[in-house]
């Protein structure tokens, strides 16, 4: 749904008793955060302290009012739609819920009554949880205005930033998944086609025909993307005795600018969610012996979809066959210890939990000094850095180097003037600690991973005697 940068937003939050003021809070900064991506602007809030968020029309009767003012609607669901509405509920099992009767102390007031001022009418609802279908329509209706809930917003903000071929299909696939139970409620379904053979028969109506074509759509999808991951693997299995490290973290927690800063390359760097998400690979800069490559991955979100985490699962595999994982967390976001957690909950429905990791607390130079004290006392292990400090970058560099060089051994090796080949491997894949020449050869003394050195060992011994 792409409307002009102009537009306007009104947001739409449930309180259900489990749920605090400063979350609610919370997760509506950070739609706003995602609804400003779209490009709309946010003019108000419309929440609510209710049982469940299950209701027909999600609002009470008073709060509906409010949001039509927002909107130009008319505030009212009508009864008869309404009883369809609790109909198909019943009905479908896509929704699976019951919806709960009205009562006068399910509509607690969370915030006074607002009211928009000039120019700031909402084209447009925005609510904070996943909406069903009939829950969806009669919000509209209410409206008067379309109606995104928190995942519609986030596949559309993953379809306008996905680049390559393997994110379209994947976002692709997560959109038809999101669609396909809400076109029963899109109106206009119940004609028929025509029957089988001699035109006989019920046939199928527009609603089962467009279901039938997105089930169909989606088959090929997964198969072309089945066909990308193939390639995907191949690539990883070339990478497999290399040394590589993942970014992985919440998104705009800083995974671009790091990955910028440390490997040189021109990654997208943008104050935006979700403004990476295809997997870039790099080596380190200037280059390491051996070699180590950094991969940026799609950052998290509380409450993604997850229909999106399956989709992105080969993304995410970069991730989960990494050497080391590095969790970069925006310091100085008041909420970044539970978008740690988010990030580690993902993780783990991708199998990454046994790959090693470092906790990298990112933007240190927004912290005053007690608070960047505090964080060193609760993380003592964590690695504090700004990316806009050569020297932290440089201290994260030997710390990563130093990770990997807690495992390698040191070793000489003895090497004729003709195997000129297999020093060049040396050196490409080896820290060279010292050399020293002769008439028949050179000794090198190399600091190396166990694979690698039984590697070249083999080769050595493949080499005819002089």
């Amino acid at each position: 749904m792409s409307k002009p940068s102009e537009s306007n937003a009104v947001l739409v939050a449930i309180r259900t008793p489990r749920v605090t003021v400063e979350d609610v809070d919370s997760s509506l900064q950070e739609l706003t955060r995602l609804v400003t991506t779209l490009g709309y602007r946010v003019v108000g809030r419309v929440t609510q302290k209710r049982s469940s968020d299950r209701y027909a029309a999600v609002l009470g009767e008073g709060k509906l009012a409010e949001l039509a003012r927002w909107t130009g609607g008319s505030g009212k669901v009508e009864a008869s739609f309404r009883r369809s509405a609790h109909k198909a509920a019943a009905k479908h099992e896509a929704e699976d819920v019951d919806v709960p009767e009205e009562s006068d102390e399910d509509e607690s007031d969370d915030n006074p009554e607002t009211t928009p001022g000039p120019g700031e009418q909402a084209q447009i609802v925005i609510v904070d949880c996943d909406l069903s279908p009939s829950q969806l329509k009669n919000l509209e209706r209410a409206a008067g205005v379309p109606v995104l809930d928190r995942t519609g917003v986030i596949i559309e903000i993953f379809s306008r930033h996905a680049r390559t071929r393997a994110a379209r299909l994947q976002v692709e696939i997560a959109r038809l998944n999101y669609l396909a139970p809400r076109l029963r409620e899109t109106g206009g379904g119940s004609e028929r086609q025509g029957g089988g053979v001699g035109g006989k028969g019920a046939g199928e109506t527009s609603l089962e025909l467009d279901k039938r074509r997105i089930r169909d759509r989606t088959k090929e999808l997964r198969e072309e993307l089945a066909a990308i991951g193939d390639e995907h693997q191949t690539r990883r299995a070339r990478r497999e005795h290399e040394l590589t490290v993942a970014l992985v973290g919440y998104t705009n927690a800083g995974k671009s600018s790091l990955m910028r800063a440390m490997t040189g390359s021109e990654v997208l760097v943008a104050d935006k969610l979700f403004a990476t998400l295809d997997t870039t690979i790099r080596p380190l800069y200037p280059e390491t012996r051996p070699k180590v490559l950094l991969s940026d991955t799609v950052g998290f979100i509380k409450k993604l979809p997850h229909d999106l985490v399956a989709s992105f699962k080969s993304t995410l595999d970069e991730a989960a066959s990494a050497s080391l994982l590095l969790f970069v967390v925006d310091a100085s976001d008041p909420s970044f210890r539970s978008q740690l957690e988010v990030t580690r909950k993902v993780l783990a429905e991708v199998g990454a939990t046994d790959v090693p990791s470092l906790l990298v607390l990112n933007k240190r130079d927004r912290l005053g000094p007690e608070e960047l004290a505090a964080l060193k006392a609760e993380y003592p292990d964590a690695f504090f850095l700004s990316t806009r400090s050569k020297d932290d970058l440089q201290a994260l560099r030997e710390s990563i180097m130093g990770y990997f060089e807690s495992d390698m051994l040191d070793e000489e090796l003895r090497i004729p003037f003709t195997a000129q080949k297999v020093v060049a491997e040396i050196r490409a894949r080896m820290r060279v600690l010292s050399e020293a020449y002769d008439a028949e050869g050179l000794t090198l003394r190399v600091r190396s991973t166990p694979e690698n050195l039984t590697a070249i060992k083999q080769k050595l011994g493949r080499l005819p005697k002089t």
